[in-house]
């Protein structure tokens, strides 16, 4: 983790609540754990990690969760204002929205409440150097009034409808899933989108969602996460991802979204959860599995549950390797690259001007921006995002220049309040050692055909798990649970 991050910081919103002390590592119980078994060791403390530990000992079975950092929530994350103490917010993963029913759910159950995104009053879109107000509430939804909206928005329905036709569960045995697989998305939108407005809009969803360039992902990879983008009954919609109102922005969880992770943590008890403890090695015998870890040991099982991102689960030594297939997928499994910024003032000024804080714009380096000020709208809160490749680009520039560039664009788009915040506060989630990026990982073309089967399928006595790995929501906060209660179902009946 960052060294600007305290411990506070890393324990988050409603650590007093969970109980911190539950969190701390325990290097007492570590030495006790030096010889310990268990029926399941999952590796990783994010909320497919709780939430499959959660159901293994729902179960009656033992289990022991393995975390590399010195926190739980892997890509959630809250931190406390240093201006506005007991104020949090979340420098990782943050949303939820409609369909999303296992988080909500599982946040009802855990005691975590939610409220509404800020999104009245009108946005702002920002092309060529001019700025326009336009409304949300129109018959295209929160498409900006540009020549190309039109196009965009049925560039979408036709996205939508190509989606329908894949499996979940195997997208890659769609009948033209060897077509859709073969091109970036980069390709499709050519040749199906012939203005500039168009392809700028639907640059900036993919960006927005993937934290990448539409070059670089795979055609067949987003309509797969637009078939996921609902649930058991209702369909996907390339709207419900970049959507705030009925979408996967709508709401937010009150004291910040790690709170889930500290809340199921608190639950599971600390004897059950080993901070400081990254996994390097995972050997199959006969009879089990010996899990090896930093500040821990040798830990054995009957099944282990690994539920790192792809591109980090490749860091650790598999006895047997790994199949040829799951090894390779791995290599072809990158993260995202998104840095969150967000800037802290006395109040949400631009509310009384009518805004609802939400900007989309084609310059640089903050495209997309929100209003995150907690619920009572004190301090106010800007949340810009820089994403891709502009992502890539400014991580290597100065902190104090990217810092400087990010309030000039605040500046650009609300005015000259927005550039003397009381506080500043980023996160660049591809410098994060057990992340390697965020939001989630992607696959590039032909990876889905020839390698999507490997995706979930065990090894041995091995089980994957991770946001990359759900069917339902995939790369999602959803997902992830999902993905943690399917792979303990599995070692479960293994």
């Amino acid at each position: 983790m960052s060294s600007d991050v305290t411990r506070r910081g890393l324990l988050g919103a409603g650590a007093a609540a969970a109980g911190s002390a539950a969190l701390l590592p325990d290097r007492a119980a570590a030495a006790r754990t030096r010889r310990r078994s268990a029926d399941v060791v999952v590796v990783g403390a994010g909320l497919a990690g709780l939430m499959a530990a959660r159901e293994v000992a729902a179960a009656g079975r033992s289990v022991l969760v393995l975390e590399a950092r010195d926190r739980v929530g892997g890509r959630t994350l809250n931190r406390e204002l240093t201006t506005a103490r007991g104020t949090f917010v979340e420098i990782g993963g943050q949303w939820v929205g409609p369909t999303q029913d296992v988080l909500l759910g599982l946040a009802r159950t855990l005691g975590v409440e939610t409220f509404k995104t800020y999104d009245r009053g009108d946005y702002l879109f920002h092309r060529e150097g001019r700025t326009t107000r336009y409304s949300a509430s129109t018959p295209l939804g929160a498409i900006p009034p540009d020549l190309g909206a039109v196009e965009a928005f049925a560039a979408i329905g036709q996205l939508d409808a190509m989606a329908a036709t894949l499996p979940l569960d195997a997208p890659w045995t769609a009948p033209r899933a060897e077509e859709w697989d073969s091109q970036t998305f980069e390709t499709w939108k050519r040749a199906n989108t012939a203005t500039a407005g168009a392809r700028l809009l639907l640059d900036l969803a993919i960006e927005a969602v993937w934290a990448a360039q539409p070059r670089d992902v795979s055609l067949l990879h987003v309509l797969t996460y637009i078939r996921g983008a609902g649930n058991e009954t209702t369909p996907g919609s390339l709207n419900r991802l970049i959507s705030t109102a009925g979408g996967a922005q709508e709401s937010r969880f009150v004291g910040g979204s790690q709170r889930v992770s500290l809340e199921l943590a608190r639950a599971l008890g600390r004897r059950r959860i080993l901070l400081s403890a990254p996994v390097r090695r995972i050997r199959q015998l006969r009879g089990g599995v010996e899990v090896h870890a930093d500040r821990v040991g040798t830990v054995r099982a009957r099944q282990v549950i690994v539920t790192a991102p792809p591109a980090v689960s490749a860091f650790i030594d598999y006895d047997p390797i790994l199949p040829a297939d799951r090894a390779q997928l791995l290599q072809r499994f990158p993260q995202g690259n998104a840095i969150k910024c967000m800037a802290v003032y006395d109040e949400p000024f631009w509310r009384a001007d009518g805004l609802a804080g939400q900007v989309t714009s084609d310059g640089a380096p903050v495209r997309i921006t929100f209003d995150n000020s907690p619920p009572d709208g004190s301090p106010g809160v800007l949340l810009g995002f820089i994403e891709g490749h502009l992502a890539r680009v400014w991580s290597r520039r100065p902190a104090a220049e990217r810092r400087a560039a990010v309030l000039e664009s605040f500046r650009t788009y609300f005015g000259p309040r927005a550039a003397s915040p009381r506080e500043y506060v980023e996160m660049d989630w591809s410098a994060e050692r057990w992340t390697g990026g965020c939001y989630v990982g992607f696959t590039p073309p032909g990876v889905l055909l020839d390698y999507g089967q490997a995706i979930r399928r065990p090894f041995g006595r091995i089980h994957w798990a991770g946001a990359e790995t759900a069917t339902i929501w995939n790369g999602y906060m959803d997902g992830a649970l999902r993905s943690g209660r399917r792979a303990a179902a599995e070692a479960l009946a293994g």
